[in-house]
């Protein structure tokens, strides 16, 4: 699966209001898809790499042995899902930024389709 059928995907889930796929190393976003006026994908991509390299410093800090599967930010309105791609097709440097309706979204279903999608995802 190349990124533009990833992210429509991504955006064929339940509640999905934007998505993104991103370098944590360098800040940018590889694709995105919706978002709309008051959602800018790409700050909010630049933005949730320093909510990646700072769990990543911690851990090394703690000597964790272990990798981060996802990050979810809960807000009263959305669901920000963080999910690293952790795949033999992608870069270990990317990660999907989902960004759910919290009214429509169904957290388990959305992060068991990103997981999905990531095993598909060829960078």
């Amino acid at each position: 699966m190349n990124i533009d059928t990833a992210l429509k995907e991504a955006m064929s889930i339940a509640g999905a209001i934007g998505v993104a796929l991103v370098d944590y190393d360098s800040g940018m976003s590889l694709g995105t898809s919706g978002g709309g006026d008051w959602l800018d994908l790409e700050v909010a991509a630049a933005g949730n790499t320093e909510v990646v390299r700072s769990k990543l410093r911690v851990m090394a800090s703690l000597a964790l042995n272990d990798s981060i599967e996802d990050i979810l930010i809960t807000l009263h309105r959305q669901y920000h899902l963080i999910r690293l791609l952790n795949s033999v097709g992608s870069r270990n440097s990317l990660f999907l930024y989902l960004v759910l309706d919290r009214e429509r979204a169904n957290l388990a279903l959305a992060r068991h389709y990103l997981k999905r999608i990531e095993a598909d995802l060829q960078v």
